[in-house]
């Protein structure tokens, strides 16, 4: 018996003997004029609000999130980010590989198990509209009687998030065009779905005079109230679109004890780098003057946008201050963006907590090394895993898989290795002349274990090599290691750490290097893992894994209906 399932029998026995609970929550979505960062645009709300409403839940919970869209134009799919789905696959709300999007108009509820406690997240995932507004946190606590190895007084949750002026649409069309349209640098920050854009810098002769206002309420900083001689727990998410974000509180150190959803060997830290998809918890201790208040600050790493995107500012306000009062220092100016060495050194000193440990099976059944490389594809740019671009076919991977709908997708297996890898030159734009777009998935061996190599290299521009955050859906992976330069397969594994690697669903490849995983497919079902940059998943850095689905029953009515399933009822 499976890891995985021997897990969803404990869950399922706790839940019998604790009673667990069904959280029903119903939204809508739909756009709204709104301001967070002073500048009015189009944003995606749930309920009037964006971040949207948080999820909170018990290990064991079963989550009922009935969701209705009010887009009037565009269709939507909602993934819980962290969630894996045991026995739900259908509920992953990946449109395109587990259902087919919720219509205009219509309702879908969506059903699952929270089967661990941590910190994550749920954002929109058909097209770019994460980065439109839709997004908000998900908290699981432990069982009733369960202990957390850490002690607090106060919990709150941060969610971190850049923000662009211009729509979706319009920056899709810019990736899918000749001449190519980079979407740039964001235009803000925001923290906790508050920023703080400069209007000044708008052209005054075309400028509406309600675009931006510096006066609005709602772009008036993010405050986190806390009282002095406590320990706050802050459960810190990113959601951002392209960037790579440092985190600091003025004055504070952040102790590190959870990421995404597993216990780590404390770690103290003046700055936290967040790589979109990521979460985080860190304590702080309420130990500094109190007669002030201090910045909360965020800036871009990986990225030179110091030019063009300020750092993101909020207050942390010692009670019994004025909320509004400003620090009357300047906020911390973070980290150098292309000074990647903390960056390596963080993410290679993150380890499971003892006691906590999750031993990884000593070897793995199959190894597959995903070269992301960017290349053009008949004159459009794309970014590409072993010189393949993915991209998402009409009908569900799920439904066409169970369906046995085989002519719905490419049925020759993508590459498990780079071609002509042993030779590539990563520091150097290479000529990727036999790049492709498909969309075939890894068929991947019930419960076996798999290994899985990032491997970064130079974009098409030269001297430059980008940092990728990827997440897996379905799974947490043990990370053994990472490694700057050329992956090498006879020494790099040599240096695994197979004693106490952390588990992770969302994990950076830095530039000029490398990151190991590995995972045990134990969860039957199709799972996207992809870049977590909007605009590179949008250009084709994904690929999808099948395991286990002919264990799957019959598929619920209500995810089909586009495709090859039009004829398909739903209710």
């Amino acid at each position: 018996m499976s890891r995985l399932i021997a897990l969803l029998l404990c869950v399922l026995a706790a839940m019998a003997s604790a009673e667990a609970r069904v959280r029903r929550y119903k939204w809508d979505v739909k756009y709204e004029f709104k301001s967070p960062d002073c500048y009015k645009k189009l944003v995606i709300t749930i309920n009037g609000r964006s971040p949207g409403p948080a999820i909170l839940a018990q290990q064991g919970d079963t989550v009922v999130v009935e969701v209705t869209n009010g887009l009037e134009t565009e269709n939507l799919a909602i993934h819980w980010h962290g969630i894996r789905q045991i026995g739900s696959p259908w509920s992953d709300g990946t449109g395109g590989v587990t259902q087919c999007p919720i219509l205009p108009g219509d309702t879908f509820t969506y059903r699952f198990i929270v089967d661990r406690a941590g910190t994550y997240l749920y954002h929109a995932h058909y097209g770019m509209q994460r980065e439109a507004g839709l997004y908000g946190s998900i908290r699981v606590s432990p069982p009733d009687g369960v202990a957390e190895p850490f002690a607090y007084d106060y919990d709150k949750s941060i969610i971190l998030n850049d923000w662009y002026h211009r729509s979706t649409y319009e920056q899709a069309a810019g990736l899918s065009s000749i001449p190519f349209g980079w979407v740039g640098e964001p235009q803000s920050l925001l923290i906790q779905g508050k920023g703080k854009f400069n209007c000044s810098k708008l052209a005054a002769p075309t400028l509406d005079p309600s675009a931006c206002n510096a006066t609005n309420p709602e772009c008036s900083p993010y405050v986190l109230t806390v009282i002095p001689g406590k320990t706050y727990r802050l459960r810190i998410s990113s959601a951002t679109a392209l960037s790579a974000l440092g985190f600091q509180i003025e004055g504070h150190n952040m102790t590190i004890v959870e990421a995404d959803g597993h216990y780590v060997e404390p770690i103290v830290a003046q700055n936290l780098f967040i790589y979109s998809g990521e979460t985080y918890s860190v304590l702080i201790k309420i130990d500094q003057q109190p007669s002030r208040n201090y910045w909360i600050t965020t800036n871009i790493v990986g990225r030179n946008a110091t030019a063009t995107t300020p750092p993101g500012l909020a207050v942390l306000n010692y009670y019994p201050n004025h909320p509004k009062r400003v620090p009357p220092t300047s906020p911390p100016t973070g980290p150098m963006w292309n000074d990647v060495a903390p960056r390596l050194a963080q993410s290679s000193a993150i380890k499971a907590r003892h006691g906590y440990v999750h031993t990884p099976p000593l070897k793995s059944d199959r190894v597959i090394v995903f070269l992301n490389t960017q290349n053009k594809i008949d004159g459009y740019f794309r970014w590409s895993v072993n010189n393949v671009s993915f991209t998402l076919p009409r009908t569900p991977y799920l439904i066409a898989l169970q369906e046995n709908l085989h002519h719905a997708f490419d049925q020759q297996p993508p590459p498990d290795n780079p071609p002509n890898f042993t030779n590539y030159d990563i520091y150097h734009v290479a000529n990727n002349t036999n790049a492709t777009s498909r969309n075939a998935i890894y068929r991947l061996k019930f419960n076996s274990t798999v290994d899985i190599i990032l491997q970064n290299a130079n974009t098409m521009t030269a001297n430059n090599s980008e940092t990728h955050p990827w997440h897996l859906h379905g799974h947490d992976f043990w990370v053994l290691g990472y490694g700057t330069g050329k992956f090498d397969a006879d020494n790099d594994s040599k240096k695994y750490n197979l004693a106490n690697p952390i588990m992770k669903n969302t994990v950076p490849v830095h530039p000029y290097g490398w990151t190991a995983l590995r995972f045990v497919a134990d969860n039957p079902g199709v799972w996207l893992f992809h870049c977590h940059v909007e605009s590179h998943f949008y250009m084709g850095m994904g690929v999808v894994f099948e395991e286990g689905v002919e264990k799957l029953g019959k598929l619920p009515s209500e995810i089909m209906g586009c495709g090859e399933t039009r004829g398909f009822k739903r209710p």
